[in-house]
C-alpha cells in the first residue's frame, strides 16, 4: 500500500436519509452588498428557486418560508447525509462554523441577527468572535463583549443549537488566534505577541484556542513557536478560511506549508474550516469553510469537550460526514506505536447526489516543505473506505487524511506533480504516533 499512485479500496454503500444538490465552483462572494436584502432572498422560496439554478449553492434544496427569519424559529432541516457514524459509537455529528464577525470589530452585521442566520441556515453550532485590538480600536470594548456573551447566552438551545461567544486575538504581523469559553478577553495591551497570549490561555482553564487562516499574516505565530503548556488548549488549525485551501498557504514564496510547520513544531490541534464571516448572510455561503464535530450531545459543554479531544474535521462542503478511525483510534487520538501497519477506516457521505461520487484520499505525512504523501486511495462517497498503511515514527510523529475531489484542480497549488494539487474537500484531525 505504499506510494503515491491511486488505487481501489475495500468500500460498503451507506444509507441516505436526505438529497442536495451537487456542488460546483465555490461561493466568490466574501462579502456580499445589500445584507438584509440578501438575506431575505435567501430565507424566501423565490430566493431558493432562483439559487437551485447556481452550481454549488447546496442550500438551494431546502426550502424556507420568509417567515423563518423570527428570532423563534425553528431550523429547518439542512440537507446531507445522515448524522450517525458507521464506524463509530456513542457520539454524534454537528456542523459548526466558529469564527464570524460582526460591526463589533470589522463585519458589516449586527451581531443582534448573527446567531438566528447562522441557525435558520442549518448549523448546530455557531461562535461570534470578533476581533481584539489595542484599546478597543476596531475591535470589542468590555460593553460590547459582554453583550456578544448575552446574545449567545439568549440564542444557546441545549440539544439543538450550541450558541458561543468568543474573540480574535489579532496581531498585524503575528497573525490571529480564535479564543473561545473564557470570561474576559485579551487584546494586544494585554498580551501583545503570541507567547504572552499563550501564558494568559494557560491562566484559563477551559479556555480553547486555535491558529487562524495560518500563514497569512508574515509573522506566522513567531514561526509557530511551541509552548507546551499551552499545548492542551490549542485545539485547532484552520485549514479551510472562507473559500481558500491553507495546506500550501506560502509555498510558492518558500514558505513551508502551515500544516506542516505548525504540526512539525510539537503543536496538536484538531483541523477546522471556517466562514470567517464578514457580511451579514452569516451561515448561508457554500463552498467556504466549515468544521464537523462528533459530540456526545449538542451543548456548550460536549461541543468544547469535542474541541479539546480534537475529534473534528474541517471541510467546505455543506452537509458532509467524515469519520476516521486508525487502528481504531478515533482522528485526534493518539497511535501507542512506533512502527507498523496502521488499518484506517474512513466513513464519507454527503447525501443521496453524491452517491458513488469519485474521491480521494491522500495520507499526509511530516515533510520538509509541504507533506508527503505517501498513499492515496480512490473511494466513492456514500461509502467507508477501508486500507493500511505502514508507518514509522523515524519518519514523523503525524498523519492526517486529506479527501480530495480528483476531477478539479487546487486553485492554490503545491509543487508541480504533488498529489494535493487537486481540489480538497476534507481534512481529518491529525493522529499523532507516541510509542
Amino acid at each position: 500500500m505504499s506510494g503515491s499512485h491511486p488505487h481501489h479500496c475495500h468500500h460498503t454503500p451507506d444509507d441516505h436519509q436526505t438529497g442536495q444538490l451537487p456542488y460546483g465552483q465555490i461561493d466568490p462572494a466574501s462579502h456580499p452588498a445589500g445584507g438584509l436584502g440578501r438575506r431575505s432572498m435567501l430565507a424566501a422560496a423565490g430566493g431558493m428557486l432562483m439559487l437551485a439554478a447556481v452550481p454549488g449553492t447546496a442550500r438551494a434544496a431546502t426550502a424556507m418560508t420568509a417567515g423563518a427569519t423570527s428570532a423563534g424559529a425553528s431550523a429547518v432541516a439542512a440537507p446531507g447525509a445522515s448524522r450517525a457514524s458507521r464506524i463509530s459509537q456513542g457520539t454524534t455529528l454537528v456542523h459548526a462554523d466558529l469564527h464570524n464577525h460582526t460591526v463589533m470589530s470589522d463585519g458589516d452585521g449586527s451581531a443582534d441577527d448573527a446567531f438566528a442566520s447562522m441557525r435558520e441556515a442549518g448549523l448546530d453550532v455557531a461562535a461570534l468572535t470578533d476581533h481584539a485590538t489595542m484599546f478597543a480600536i476596531s475591535g470589542l470594548s468590555q460593553s460590547e463583549w459582554r453583550a456578544t456573551g448575552d446574545l449567545a447566552n439568549a440564542a444557546d438551545d441545549p440539544g439543538q443549537f450550541t450558541a458561543i461567544r468568543g474573540f480574535e486575538w489579532s496581531h498585524p504581523l503575528q497573525g490571529h488566534i480564535n479564543v473561545w469559553n473564557t470570561s474576559d478577553f485579551a487584546d494586544l495591551l494585554r498580551a501583545g505577541s503570541p507567547g504572552s497570549l499563550y501564558r494568559w490561555l494557560v491562566g484559563r482553564p477551559g479556555g480553547l484556542a486555535s491558529f487562524n487562516h495560518p500563514g497569512r499574516e508574515i509573522g506566522r505565530f513567531d514561526n509557530f513557536s511551541y509552548d507546551a503548556s499551552a499545548r492542551p488548549q490549542l485545539v485547532g488549525l484552520e485549514m479551510f478560511n472562507r473559500t481558500d485551501d491553507y495546506l500550501f498557504e506560502g509555498w510558492s514564496s518558500r514558505t513551508a506549508s502551515p500544516l506542516v510547520a505548525c504540526l512539525n513544531a510539537g503543536w496538536r490541534p484538531g483541523l477546522t474550516g471556517v466562514t470567517d464571516e464578514h457580511g451579514t448572510t452569516w451561515g448561508f455561503h457554500e463552498g467556504k469553510g466549515r468544521s464537523g464535530l462528533w459530540v456526545a450531545e449538542n451543548t456548550r459543554a460536549a461541543v468544547f469537550e469535542a474541541m479539546a479531544a480534537r475529534r473534528c474535521f474541517a471541510t467546505r462542503v455543506s452537509g458532509l460526514r467524515l469519520d476516521a478511525t486508525a487502528n481504531g483510534v478515533r482522528m485526534g487520538g493518539v497511535l501507542g506505536l512506533a512502527a507498523g501497519d496502521v488499518r484506517f477506516q474512513v466513513d464519507l457521505d454527503r447525501g443521496a447526489v453524491w452517491d458513488g461520487k469519485p474521491l480521494r484520499i491522500q495520507v499526509l505525512r511530516p515533510g520538509t516543505s509541504v507533506p508527503t504523501v505517501v498513499d492515496v486511495v480512490d473511494t466513492v462517497a456514500g461509502s467507508v473506505a477501508d486500507f493500511t498503511v505502514p508507518l514509522d515514527v523515524a519518519d514523523g510523529d503525524w498523519v492526517v487524511l486529506r479527501v480530495s475531489d480528483p476531477e478539479l484542480v487546487n486553485p492554490t497549488p503545491g509543487p508541480a506533480g504533488h498529489p494535493c494539487n487537486d481540489f480538497g474537500v476534507a481534512y481529518s484531525s491529525p493522529w499523532w504516533l507516541q510509542p
